[in-house]
């Protein structure tokens, strides 16, 4: 069985900590870290746009470059340590939500967490970039909460009006 966790900051001990209980004993575990291009990309545009052709060991987007990836190396370890199985890791860089998705192509199991409101139920628990894998995984996808799931009772009332029917 191959398993993906992906770890993003703030919400990766839950990754983790679900495929230590669900991913079966011998099974194949990933975590993959997705740096997106927007910062480093903003900063290479902006050099060249008002330094013209300066020289590019200057140029801040690359420094942008090598925080990010030493980042999700650091991201990458304090996984890999608390999950304390043996394990990959993966890289990589692009749009986050297609990465994610492309990554998963062969797995047997994707596990994220949840990263938009935590305070209620519901589809707004899910940002853009984990609801577009949601909707996209080519494989099973399991996804936890960060913290605690809110209580039943913030699911909102259903609608007053009659569903329509085609």
């Amino acid at each position: 069985m191959s398993v993906i966790a992906w770890i993003v900051e703030g919400t990766w001990p839950a990754c983790v900590d679900a495929a230590r209980v669900w991913a079966p004993e011998g099974a194949e575990i990933a975590l993959l870290h997705v740096t997106g291009p927007e910062a480093p990309g903003v900063a290479h545009g902006a050099y060249a746009g008002l330094l013209g052709r300066a020289s590019p060991e200057r140029d801040p987007g690359t420094r942008l470059e090598h925080l990010a990836d030493a980042s999700a190396e650091h991201l990458l370890d304090a996984a890999a340590e608390r999950l304390d199985r043996p394990c990959t890791r993966m890289k990589r860089t692009g749009r986050v939500e297609r990465e994610v998705v492309d990554a998963a192509v062969d797995a047997d199991l994707l596990i994220l967490a949840r990263d938009g409101d935590h305070s209620h139920l519901g589809p707004h628990s899910l940002g853009p970039a984990s609801r577009f894998v949601v909707d996209h995984a080519p494989c099973p996808v399991l996804l936890v909460w960060p913290e605690p799931a809110p209580s039943v009772s913030t699911i909102p009332p259903p609608p007053t009006h009659p569903p329509h029917h085609r």
